[in-house]
């Protein structure tokens, strides 16, 4: 049992009770505990396998790669309509855990074995997001924006491409753009704080505003 998990869920307004009965089933399963991007993380054998998150609706259980699992119970949910690789189980109260455990130990099971196997998910590739005419436009009249957006890692660039296209009306695409440019710029992702890490790390302390 990690301290730092301790600490966060003694600190919890909401789902309290919820996420330690789902802490004490994942630590049943043998998973080693730490808190990463703020929230209770389980790994095997230092690969990442499921992550608890609380909402204001629901909370759940995130498995990193559960679009690899077979959902036999078709439980999961996608945490976004553009994820790719992981999935919810959700819960709205703490009847649903208990009446679901040994769905979620066998869930575990069959996500440890994914990581046994060393299956990867396939991302969709950068090149078949669609680039919003407006960034488009703003990266053919700024050509230190089109280097710069170019060396981004696939994973920052993807980001920027959705965040930009989710937008329903043109205004807020260019308002988007143009909050972001100075970020793309200095070579940083749009959840990335100024010092180098990203927002959610619980290593950055907060000292500073993180720009989005």
């Amino acid at each position: 049992m990690s301290p730092k998990v301790d600490a966060f869920i003694v600190k919890l307004d909401k789902w309290q009770a919820e996420l330690s009965l789902l802490r004490s089933i994942l630590l049943e399963m043998g998973l080693e505990e730490d808190l990463k991007w703020g929230s209770p993380c389980y790994s095997f054998e230092k690969s990442n396998l499921v992550i608890l998150q609380g909402f204001k609706e629901y909370f759940a259980i995130m498995f990193f790669k559960g679009v690899l699992l077979k959902d036999a119970a078709k439980v999961f949910s996608k945490p976004g309509e553009n994820t790719q690789s992981s999935r919810q189980i959700r819960f709205s109260h703490l009847d649903d855990i208990l009446s679901k455990e040994a769905l979620i130990k066998s869930y575990i099971l069959e996500a440890i074995e994914v990581e046994k196997s060393g299956a990867k998910v396939i991302l969709k590739k950068i090149e078949e997001y669609a680039v919003p005419e407006e960034f488009q436009n703003a990266m053919e009249e700024d050509e230190a924006l089109k280097t710069a957006f170019a060396r981004l890692t696939p994973g920052r660039q993807r980001v920027y491409l959705m965040h930009f296209a989710e937008a329903k009306q043109e205004a807020t695409r260019i308002a988007r753009i143009e909050k972001n440019k100075s970020r793309i710029l200095v070579g940083k992702g749009l959840g990335d704080c100024i010092c180098g890490l990203s927002q959610k790390m619980p290593t950055c302390d907060g000292s500073h505003k993180h720009a989005r």
